[in-house]
């Protein structure tokens, strides 16, 4: 034996997260994408081969339920409190759905999907609250508790046949103890593309400071908070259409703030107050409401990351170097706003239009404002500039105090500001609440001259609230993908003695070898749609269409080239003990005919004629949302003597109630 005198090597201890993905940044590079087969791959094989390659699978104690766990670990948070191993796992459960004893898939039928055929499986993708552990994924008492935990992090649902539903996305404020509402989004948008899903919508109902968020984010930036990943207005209740949207949010962030002082009062109101207030402490002019609006949002996002101090100092650097003013001029009206705050002593608030008219000499008003903002924390013969908001006039106040960091050599210099742009985060909450009650609120809005503009503005605000629904279309993206290798054909079906009321399902993506032939593309169709669909389980393609008689032996690749669509006719053998899987919506049927327009179930409380049994709006027959529907109701029409409802259109019954609404 041979000793080399050396002390054995000791073995380095591995990291519990050394060989996981880091949730912030999961497949931007390329990773998963390979797992997942590629990009040419439909949802249903790319998430088999990723689950086959990324997931372990855990044991369940449902038998409609199949769960895999993925960890990711979470790398750089910006400077938010983290550890190496802090990790995120996202469960995959596999819903069977004719043994989950959930048909139908309400989010479908509120959206426009209530067509689509049942799908064989539903697929949810869950990040639970307390996913920092690497614990199995604790069974809950089948899909619908799935569905319904209000705490999980994230929850997206996605059918077999790509088409999928946010349903939950908790952030910090939600519970979130590493990941902001973003990191989430993020990670779900990244995951989304990387799978093939085709489609995915979201409810909106999200709040901020306990106020609906999708209206103040449309008012603020033309679109809901999900519009940053790419989400558009997919379905509007009560009618809402999507150019209708676009004009009620630019017909509110176009409000000018100047009509609510252009009628003279003996005081001033608090509206006025709370106004004048936000545009003394801001740099930009406000000049409209989406200006004001996104001052305050700006305000509190400062304070939520921390970075209050470093964020002021940076914009009193950038405003010194691009303002127009000689710096002999600054000094000359700081030095004289010292000497009237010095004269008034520490003991006394100066209000801020005091303090200006006791300069006004000094300079133009335009550089008086300018100063005035920049006088918190100025410091001057031990004593500091501190500035405050009096709660009760709304007008910012200055007064000089005893300061040990102070200078003390008679010159005007700077210390940490105090200015009043960075008020508590409370009194910003509660001048926004203020805010959104007396001007966006349509049950709280304050009367306000022109009546014409608050009519309108009352209308614009219902429309922004009663759009909820909201849709990415991934499919266009897929589409662009060019391979050489391969035929890439999105084929439609048409059922050979198809019902009256038959709905064609989505086209599925067909993907061919570049030698295929129309007896190859008959066959894949054949399996793809069986895979996809509970009513297809039989389902024999025997014709192609719009091709002429063409022959089996015919190469696709001469017929659509390397991406197109094709449709094919084809036949379900003995589907009929499926027939309750034939549509999203349910075997049953009900007509909506709302005077609002609507024609189809949006998700909203509504109630039926007990006279021609046609369904309508609580809240468009007069009904507020808190009381409950009479026990006998008649119609406009049928009150009148009743015309019936020959141009309604049958849809399919169904609980009703916009959910967490």
């Amino acid at each position: 034996m041979v000793l080399n005198g050396r002390p054995p090597v000791k073995r380095m201890k591995r990291r519990v997260t050394a060989d996981l993905c880091d949730f912030l940044t999961f497949s931007d590079a390329g990773e998963g994408f390979s797992a997942a087969g590629s990009h040419d791959q439909p949802f249903r094989s790319s998430l088999r081969s990723f689950l086959s390659r990324h997931a372990r699978e855990v044991p369940s104690h449902e038998r409609d339920l199949l769960t895999w766990q993925i960890a990711y670990w979470i790398g750089d948070l910006d400077g938010r409190e983290s550890s190496p191993e802090t990790v995120a796992v996202l469960h995959v459960v596999e819903e069977d759905v004719m043994k989950s004893g959930s048909d139908y898939c309400d989010m479908c039928r509120v959206v426009g999907w209530s067509g689509h055929p049942v799908c064989w499986k539903r697929y949810h993708f869950i990040i639970r609250s307390d996913s920092s552990s690497l614990d199995g994924f604790r069974a809950c008492n089948g899909a619908k508790a799935v569905a319904e935990d209000p705490t999980h992090l994230l929850h997206g649902m996605v059918h077999m046949n790509g088409f999928g539903h946010l349903i939950r996305v908790n952030g910090r404020e939600g519970g979130s103890r590493f990941l902001s509402g973003c990191d989430i989004m993020g990670f779900w948008d990244r995951l989304c593309k990387m799978l093939r899903v085709r489609k995915v919508t979201v409810m909106d109902v999200s709040k901020k400071y306990g106020l609906e968020y999708r209206l103040l984010h449309a008012i603020t930036s033309g679109h809901p908070w999900y519009g940053n990943w790419g989400y558009k207005f997919g379905a509007g209740s009560f009618a809402v259409t999507a150019d209708a949207y676009r004009d009620a949010a630019r017909t509110l962030s176009d409000m000018p703030l100047a009509p609510f002082f252009t009628h003279a009062r003996a005081s001033r109101t608090h509206l006025q107050d709370v106004i004048s207030f936000y545009r003394s402490i801001s740099e930009r002019r406000l000049a409209t409401l989406r200006d004001l609006l996104r001052f305050i949002l700006d305000l509190l996002h400062a304070i939520h990351r921390k970075a209050v101090v470093s964020a002021r100092k940076k914009t009193k650097n950038t405003a010194l170097l691009l303002q127009p003013w000689a710096e002999d001029d600054i000094n000359r009206v700081e030095c004289a706003m010292m000497k009237v705050l010095q004269a008034a002593g520490s003991s006394r608030w100066i209000m801020w239009r005091t303090l200006k008219g006791a300069v006004s000499q000094t300079g133009p008003p335009e550089l008086l404002d300018y100063c005035l903002k920049e006088m918190g924390g100025k410091s001057v013969d031990g004593m500091v500039v501190h500035v405050q908001c009096n709660p009760e006039t709304y007008v910012a106040e200055y007064r000089l105090e005893d300061d040990e960091n102070a200078a003390t050599e008679g010159i005007v210099s700077n210390t940490v500001p105090t200015s009043p742009r960075y008020l508590s985060e409370d009194h910003i909450v509660h001048d926004l609440k203020f805010l959104y009650e007396a001007l966006l609120q349509p049950k709280t809005m304050l009367n306000y001259k022109p009546q014409e503009s608050r009519e309108i503005a009352h209308s614009s605000a219902m429309k922004l609230l009663d759009c909820k629904h909201f849709v990415k279309d991934y499919e266009f993206d897929s589409m662009q993908i060019k391979n050489p290798y391969v035929i890439r054909a999105l084929c439609g079906v048409e059922l050979v003695d198809q019902a009256k009321d038959y709905t064609a399902p989505p086209p599925e993506l067909i993907v061919l070898p570049t030698t295929a032939t129309v007896a190859d593309l008959k066959t894949e169709a054949t399996k793809a749609f069986r895979e996809a669909y509970i009513i297809f389980e039989r389902f024999q393609a025997e014709k192609l269409l719009d091709f002429g008689d063409v022959d089996d032996s015919t190469n696709v690749k001469f017929l659509i080239g390397m991406n197109g669509s094709v449709r094919v006719r084809g036949r379900c053998h003995g589907s009929y003990g499926l027939q309750r899987y034939r549509m999203e919506r349910g075997r049953g049927r009900w007509t909506v005919n709302c005077v609002c327009g609507a024609r189809d179930d949006d998700g909203e409380r509504m109630l039926a004629c007990d006279k021609c049994n046609v369904w309508l709006h609580t809240r468009c027959a007069g009904i507020h949302d808190s009381e409950e529907a009479p026990p006998n109701y008649y119609c406009g029409r049928c009150s009148a003597g009743g015309q019936g409802c020959k141009d309604s259109r049958e849809v399919a019954a169904g609980p009703f109630g916009c959910r967490g609404g």
